[in-house]
């Protein structure tokens, strides 16, 4: 009988298309599945509150799958090099299969891994299983990365079409003994003051969410993706992110999912592939393009110039934009859908991350910090992209010369105001000609809605014309150009 494989599980929570797993089974041998907490291996960028919430339920729910396989996760505490090692010597495993990840701080780790379970005469390989193409494999003409979406994006609808995702096992052959394990709760991955209801209430992690989440995406709202995407109001976006983070399904899966549903609906092929929902996908791998081939850029500007970028220190301005009190109704409803459910609309976060970066002057980089901490969907790769892209200093940056308007992103994507009643309730008695510019409605409305500027609702911490004004001034200053009128 073949000696036992180590299946060391991270951002991989799941057990259909797991390529390591499926080569584990191939191999031979009893298979152990085990996770190991290690959070300083993070670098600079260990698991925010909110991620950590949904590991632990992602890990529960990741457990049980494994016991319906007949099989067991086992916990352990890191360092991984050694926490790996030991678990060897306890089981007699002489292979560890994992699956790749592309931060900077654990490329390297995994590399260091892969050498000293090799100087122990062990095998150690790993595979992809979160991206759809590899950072390494997608080049331009001079053998150089993409720093530019549509170029990078063309050339990978140009490669090979990714493969079928490979098939859950349905029993996993187990050893004769299992090691020790942590309970799960020892991990203390949850959070000790009570923040996370609204999460509890928002979200089902784990592989059987993650299906249903894109089963319904695809029945219910892919068909008007492109029309109502930028409505934080409509149910339109795939709310998808959480579940490719943790691995708990594929992009293989999702890019699949949607050519099923395209034959179904007897699609060409060029009309759901160059669809926005898969360009959407696109973002996400050009995201850890950038990552892996830039890692700088999770502290400092792709575009070094930047670097020069006058940023306030405003710790009283930073306090209301985390709390959804900046007076601007989009940015608050944002801000307050974020804290009570880890999870922001996109366009609002654009928004919202405008609003911060280019009327507030703060930086980029503390805007990153905090959404690191309370998204879900908290991905260093494409909270980096994300960031830099609205200040202007990364690849593809939106022109420095644009500066969202609060109120008018509202009028167009929140036309009702439905959404800022939502998040906002103390404005819900505003009418959708003043919802987003209460501080310019008449007395007469805010009274008739009882709206208290000041008291109930705050005033706005800046005037947004004038703060354009000096962002662009200091923008062009680093742009070294005239500003735009």
């Amino acid at each position: 009988m073949m000696n036992a494989t180590l299946l060391w599980l991270r951002q991989d929570l799941r057990l259909a298309d797991h390529p390591a797993l499926h080569a584990a089974l191939h191999r031979g041998g009893p298979v152990i599945p085990v996770f190991l907490w290690a959070p300083d291996e993070a670098g600079d960028w260990p698991p925010g509150g909110a991620s950590r919430w949904w590991l632990h339920h992602s890990l529960n729910s990741l457990q049980a799958d494994l016991e319906a396989a007949g099989s067991r996760l086992i916990l352990r505490r890191g360092p991984s090099e050694s926490a790996l090692r030991e678990l060897c010597q306890q089981t007699g495993a002489d292979a560890v299969y994992w699956s790749h990840r592309y931060e900077p701080s654990l490329t390297t780790l995994d590399q260091r891994v892969k050498e000293s379970l090799a100087g122990a005469g062990l095998e150690a390989r790993s595979w992809n299983a979160s991206l759809l193409h590899e950072p390494w494999t997608v080049q331009n003409k001079a053998g150089k990365p993409f720093q530019v979406f549509t170029p990078y994006w063309r050339h990978c609808l140009s490669l090979a079409e990714p493969e079928a995702p490979l098939p859950a096992p349905r029993k996993l052959p187990a050893p004769a003994r299992w090691p020790s394990t942590l309970d799960l709760q020892e991990l203390e991955l949850e959070p000790k003051i009570s923040w996370t209801d609204g999460l509890r209430q928002s979200w089902q992690p784990g592989s059987t969410g993650a299906k249903e989440q894109l089963s319904g995406f695809l029945h219910e709202s892919f068909d008007n993706y492109g029309e109502h995407r930028n409505r934080p109001d409509l149910p339109g976006t795939s709310r998808l992110s959480p579940h490719l983070h943790f691995g708990e399904i594929s992009p293989r899966q999702v890019w699949h999912g949607l050519r099923r549903l395209a034959q179904q609906r007897h699609l060409g092929e060029r009309q759901w592939r160059n669809s926005q929902f898969v360009a959407e996908l696109g973002w996400r791998e050009f995201s850890h393009h950038l990552l892996f081939h830039f890692p700088h850029t999770t502290r400092e500007p792709l575009h070094p110039e930047f670097s020069r970028f006058p940023w306030r220190t405003n710790a009283e301005h930073l306090k209301a934009w985390q709390r959804g009190q900046t007076g601007y109704p989009l940015v608050d409803a944002g801000m307050r859908e974020l804290w009570n459910t880890g999870w922001m609309h996109n366009r609002v976060r654009m928004v919202a991350a405008s609003f911060l970066v280019k009327d507030l002057l703060i930086s980029w980089q503390e805007g990153a910090a905090w959404f690191w901490d309370t998204l879900v969907d908290a991905d260093l790769a494409q909270n980096t992209l994300g960031w830099q892209w609205t200040a202007g200093c990364g690849a593809d940056a939106a022109p420095y010369f644009r500066v969202f308007n609060p109120a008018s992103q509202g009028e167009k994507f929140d036309p009702h105001g439905d959404y800022v009643r939502q998040w906002c309730p103390e404005l819900a008695g505003l009418p959708a000609e003043w919802i987003h510019r209460p501080h310019e409605a008449p007395a007469s409305v805010l009274n008739q809605a009882r709206v208290e500027l000041g008291v109930k609702y705050p005033h706005p911490i800046v005037s947004h014309p004038i703060a354009r004004d000096v962002a662009l001034e200091a923008y062009a200053r680093i742009k070294g150009s005239t500003r735009p009128a």
